[in-house]
């Protein structure tokens, strides 16, 4: 078990699962914030969680509300608080992420260029995998640097579809100045 999902194990305080139209969904949350939003049998799911099952739990609850608005519209950005228990390379990339626009997408390389390790692009590309908020650390966002769809740990055709769902959704004011400008 990697070192992200061995934080995630030992500091989860409660769980509950999602039925997203792309499948089964567990989320998890520390004490601090969401930390974990996985599609089942996606690569790196941390298996069961040594947590209650909380479905009631606020930031749970708030987080399924965030889902089914996102799956609704294809543009809702989640506002609550994040724990993003990784390394602090692998965090530098997850926060990199966020910054990419709902429709718009970036590759590796502009990843790695953005957190000042333009010759990381490998290591972008393993911090990107190992991401453990699904869709809202947007890592479906991340495309290989000639446009194809590169690897996604919860499947290429769910990466299709959120980008689909993006693209299809995609507010005309949706670039963020300066941030990955070219559209997906």
């Amino acid at each position: 078990m990697s070192l992200t999902l061995t934080s995630i194990q030992a500091a989860c305080s409660a769980q509950a699962s999602y039925e997203s139209p792309l499948g089964t969904m567990l989320l998890a949350r520390t004490p601090k914030g969401l930390a974990g939003a996985w599609f089942m049998r996606q690569k790196d799911h941390p298996g069961a969680l040594n947590a209650p099952d909380r479905p009631d739990d606020p930031l749970l609850r708030r987080t399924v509300e965030h889902f089914t608005r996102y799956f609704e519209n294809g543009h809702e950005i989640f506002d609550g608080p994040l724990d993003l228990l990784g390394t602090t390379f692998q965090r530098a990339v997850w926060n990199a992420l966020l910054e990419i626009a709902p429709g718009r997408t970036c590759s590796y390389g502009d990843i790695a260029r953005r957190v000042g390790l333009p010759q990381a692009v490998r290591a972008v590309g393993a911090a990107v995998g190992k991401n453990p908020l699904s869709v809202i650390v947007p890592c479906h966002r991340v495309i290989g640097s000639k446009g194809a769809l590169t690897g996604y740990a919860g499947g290429l055709q769910r990466k299709t579809a959120l980008l689909a769902l993006e693209q299809k959704a995609r507010p005309a004011d949706s670039a963020r100045p300066g941030l990955f400008e070219h559209a997906a």
